[in-house]
């Protein structure tokens, strides 16, 4: 195996083993969710990691169906989402944007499988970028868009920035890194 194929290659896999993976996947995810590290000035869950690492290991499309068939697990009820979290009222709050935000931060992450170290960490960096993008709309689209009074809706762009995504970007730029170390790793032990 080289650097310019994932380290999951989902095309030249059966359906059945593409199903495993996407279920491993899952459980990989949701594991990870349910870890919180103590870290300042926010606690973090390994769940972003864990989403990167899936997209590195499995490229953008295999990534973005294991990520869907998360949230249809956690709509479905199971305790898969942080703490425990499930459930379609679960998806719809406050952090309905960031998990929705995750199927294109696997895909984004993905783009980088077949890159070697320098191309995953880009990928990475960008796919934990990204994730602001749906996580950072959904509080303002509630406050604002649907005329929603909930305590977590916000909109104006300083109470974006301050309770959204400044406490969390440094665990964000520690859990890409962690990941594509992870990953890095797994390809180099695999390619002895």
């Amino acid at each position: 195996m080289t650097y310019d194929t994932p380290l999951l290659r989902g095309r030249d896999l059966a359906m059945w083993q593409q199903a495993a993976l996407v279920l491993a996947g899952t459980v990989l995810i949701a594991l990870a969710a349910q870890v919180s590290v103590p870290m300042w000035p926010v606690p973090m869950t390994l769940q972003g990691a864990a989403i990167i690492a899936v997209g590195l290991s499995m490229g953008s499309r295999l990534a973005a169906v294991t990520l869907l068939t998360y949230l249809a697990e956690g709509a479905m009820g199971l305790p898969v989402f942080a703490n425990g979290g499930a459930g379609l009222a679960y998806i719809a709050g406050p952090t309905g944007g960031f998990l929705i935000g995750f199927v294109m931060m696997a895909w984004v992450a993905g783009l980088g499988a077949r890159a070697g170290k320098a191309g995953m960490l880009t990928a990475a960096l960008v796919a934990a970028a990204v994730l602001y993008m749906p996580g950072l709309a959904w509080p303002y689209a509630v406050a604002s868009g649907l005329g929603v009074e909930a305590g977590w809706a916000a909109s104006s762009a300083s109470a974006l920035w301050a309770g959204w995504m400044q406490p969390f970007l440094i665990g964000d730029a520690v859990k890409a890194v962690l990941a594509v170390l992870v990953v890095a790793g797994g390809r180099s032990a695999l390619s002895r």
